[in-house]
């Protein structure tokens, strides 16, 4: 029987509970899924676990970070190019999604993509197929796409820099990642796992005073 890895979120708040059943449920499809939520609260970490216990769980995570790519390379960073294609272009090199093939490729933050580039990815989408630079033929692949942001997409869509349809596409299974201020039960128990894994080989971990863990969970956490 085959035993699925543990998942990465940890906390015992209402609201991690939740998020850890709604993964587990969520994970069995291979859909794409929209994971919304500030910089800082794991929306990698959510894509992980969604991958490592689905059906593609013996397959590739690819992630790349769709706002840290210069605009004139995202496109040969997620789809690929064939040798000649610009300069530089020095033999062919496959992009993130066939990277993903068989697994899940992970977008994050895809709200500081292109408008152009929505546009292609929107035809991956649709079509299950990526057009390399350069190349002369289509490549079909098979990936569960989930993508993450901080920002309001519905915000940008009526500001006019995101597409609503591609907005649809990534929707289809929508999680949130909490604040870890909305989670204050969950500060003793990061804190004491942190203090544990960062303990030195033999050293015994340090420990928090009652008043100043509830410092500590009375705090805002800004950036989380």
């Amino acid at each position: 029987m085959k035993s699925h890895p543990k998942p990465h979120i940890i906390g015992e708040s209402q609201a991690t509970v939740f998020l850890r059943e709604l993964i587990k449920t969520l994970s069995a499809s291979s859909s794409t899924a929209l994971i919304t939520g500030e910089s800082g609260t794991g929306k990698e970490l959510v894509a992980q676990s969604l991958h490592l216990q689905g059906p593609r769980a013996g397959g590739p995570f690819v992630p790349i970070n769709c706002g840290a790519i210069p605009r004139d390379l995202i496109e040969s960073e997620l789809f690929g190019h064939r040798k000649g294609s610009f300069t530089g272009a020095v033999s062919d090199r496959l992009g993130r999604f066939e990277l993903a093939h068989g697994g899940t490729i992970f977008l994050d933050e895809i709200g500081d993509m292109s408008l152009d580039m929505q546009v292609k990815l929107l035809r991956v989408l649709q079509e299950r197929t990526v057009d390399p630079v350069g190349g002369l033929k289509s490549v079909e692949v098979d990936v569960r796409v989930v993508a993450a942001t901080h920002r309001d997409l519905e915000a940008e869509i009526e500001a006019g820099r995101f597409r609503e349809d591609l907005y649809y596409r990534l929707n289809v299974l929508p999680l949130n990642t909490p604040a870890l201020r909305q989670r204050s039960q969950d500060v003793p128990v990061l804190l004491t796992h942190f203090a544990s894994h960062f303990a030195q080989k033999g050293q015994t971990p340090i420990t928090f005073a009652p008043d100043f863990m509830s410092a500590l969970q009375d705090y805002g956490w800004p950036g989380n």
